[in-house]
């Protein structure tokens, strides 16, 4: 096995050049690699983050007339015991509401929440441009967008108007943009207390959950639902109300999967077809080593020790190359506010396990000539030249 593994080492540095034609072409499909994968894996993150990052993941509701969970604190224990994975939980209280300015009015929603609860999901105080937190019942937070149509600054009284008629005054403490323009423009964030007094309600409308894997939401929910007291109760995730999402993600998912397959197949046909050609160039050596004694099992060998110390050099200077290029993209390809069109999430291990396919593929590819230097007769090669 040590003779084989010389005579592989020297084979390689007899052909320089073709040995680094082979390195390159296999460090290059290995950057193809690391490079799409950790694109699209940075893509799908941030669309994760961006569409249910900061949302519920699992949302409890009821189905009764009043549209109310009256023994919350309850539903909210069982909730959290159903299973380890729900990180965050929180109970909110929502209705619609108006406000009027300049001679004009506009839809808003309200929101309650237990304030600590709610911002460990929405992140509101990651958000919050101006001003504070609400700290007291009556005091309130609104979203970027509403506070520029209505005019509306920090420490501002607004009133609101409920759908029954009743005029409301809650003063604005805080101005949040949560990057969404739905919620920027239509929400104002309050207590429980204060959204339940402005709304008339006894009870919480929902209860709201972020679990640590988000795909695995949809199973989560299934325990939540068997653990939660109470048929009028409803259990919803967001991978059944966000299927199109999903799907796209999927799609994503299987587009990076093929792109791999098909740059691992070339990669594997390539070495292959140039190390078949370096068996018929070195056939006469091949012939002299087997009529000097060497064994049909080593003589394979030499092959295989090839591609093997191929795929080594190819996948160190691919991993190289592909992290130089996640560099250069997020360097070069940015938004007029200077951060990378999609932030790139690298995965040790996932580029770890492109560098370890790349060794193996190299070392199937070097199956075909080895097969074929076994079945060489010395004789022939040596009298045939």
């Amino acid at each position: 096995m040590r003779l084989a593994f010389s005579i592989a080492l020297r084979f390689l540095k007899s052909g320089k050049g073709q040995t680094i034609l082979i390195a390159l072409g296999i460090s290059v499909g290995v950057a193809v690699q690391i490079f799409i994968g950790s694109l699209i894996q940075g893509l799908q993150i941030s669309l994760i983050n961006t569409t249910i990052g900061s949302s519920s993941h699992i949302t409890i509701t009821s189905e009764n007339d009043s549209k109310t969970i009256k023994n919350w604190e309850r539903t909210m224990y069982e909730s959290a015991i159903s299973s380890p994975n729900i990180t965050y939980i929180s109970p909110s209280i929502d209705g619609p509401a108006s406000i009027n300015y300049d001679n004009e009015s506009a839809s808003v929603l309200i929101r309650g929440f237990l304030l600590e609860d709610g911002d460990k999901i929405y992140k509101f105080k990651d958000n919050l441009y101006e001003g504070r937190f609400p700290a007291k019942t009556g005091e309130a937070m609104i979203g970027k967008d509403l506070a520029i149509k209505s005019n509306t600054r920090v420490d501002d009284d607004i009133s609101l108007i409920t759908t029954s008629g009743r005029v409301y005054r809650i003063k604005i403490t805080g101005l949040f943009d949560l990057g969404v323009s739905s919620v920027n423009d239509s929400w104002i964030v309050t207590d429980l207390e204060t959204a339940g007094d402005i709304l008339s309600i006894d009870g919480i409308s929902s209860v709201e959950m972020q679990v640590d894997e988000v795909f695995a939401a949809d199973s989560i929910a299934k325990d939540v639902q068997y653990t939660v007291s109470g048929e009028d109760l409803k259990v919803d995730n967001w991978k059944d109300l966000n299927a199109s999402l999903l799907s796209g993600l999927n799609g994503q998912s299987v587009s990076s999967y093929m792109i791999q397959v098909f740059v691992l197949v070339s990669v594997l046909l390539g070495i292959s077809s140039v190390l078949a050609i370096s068996v018929v160039q070195r056939s006469k050596q091949i012939g002299i080593l087997k009529a000097m004694g060497i064994k049909d099992k080593d003589a394979s060998l030499i092959f295989v020790f090839q591609g093997l110390m191929l795929g080594v050099l190819g996948a160190i200077l691919g991993v190289g190359l592909g992290i130089g290029l996640l560099k250069m993209f997020t360097t070069f390809a940015l938004n007029p506010d200077g951060k990378p069109v999609v932030p790139i999430y690298l995965n040790g291990g996932f580029v770890g396990l492109s560098g370890l396919f790349a060794v193996l593929t190299s070392s199937i590819a070097s199956l075909i000539p080895a097969r074929i230097t076994s079945r060489l007769n010395p004789i022939e090669v040596i009298k045939n030249g």
